[in-house]
């Protein structure tokens, strides 16, 4: 099991995902060496604090600041975390609507909080489109096999 899978199982919630796109990241980026080399871009699947911070190194934002902006809107993010598709496509149809960046945490089940939460690990993903725009995507581990 590929550690994406694991993370996507909710196994690996100390971890945190950071995927960039290879239009948004220089050719010499540290960050090509340290995560895995997928379609578009770069992905990195890291404890949570270096995840955060190679967030903040790539991105030049802080990884909550980011989450807590992107949470305004809903999209949708693909479960592969590196690709996605921007709700604010359909207000402004001739911008480019390409992922940038996404960021993915994985929060264990808290049945005390109720909603997702008392169903399961619950994933929260957040994407950065080329229009300039942010938004959030989460789900219940397994209730996504696309």
């Amino acid at each position: 099991m590929s550690n994406l899978d694991e993370f996507l199982a909710g196994e690996r919630l100390e971890d945190v995902v950071f995927y960039v796109s290879d239009a948004y990241l220089d050719d010499d980026s540290r960050l090509r060496s340290v995560g895995s080399e997928v379609d578009g871009g770069v992905r990195l699947i890291l404890d949570g604090e270096t995840g955060r911070s190679a967030f903040q190194a790539g991105t030049g934002m802080g990884a909550m600041e980011f989450a807590k902006t992107a949470m305004g809107a809903e999209g949708e993010i693909a479960r592969s975390l590196d690709d996605g598709a921007c709700p604010f496509a359909e207000e402004d149809p001739d911008d480019d609507h390409d992922v940038r960046f996404v960021f993915a945490f994985a929060e264990a089940q808290n049945e005390e909080v109720g909603g997702l939460y008392a169903e399961g690990d619950v994933v929260h993903a957040y994407a950065h489109c080329t229009c300039g725009e942010s938004y959030s995507h989460k789900w219940v581990v397994g209730e996504r096999d696309d």
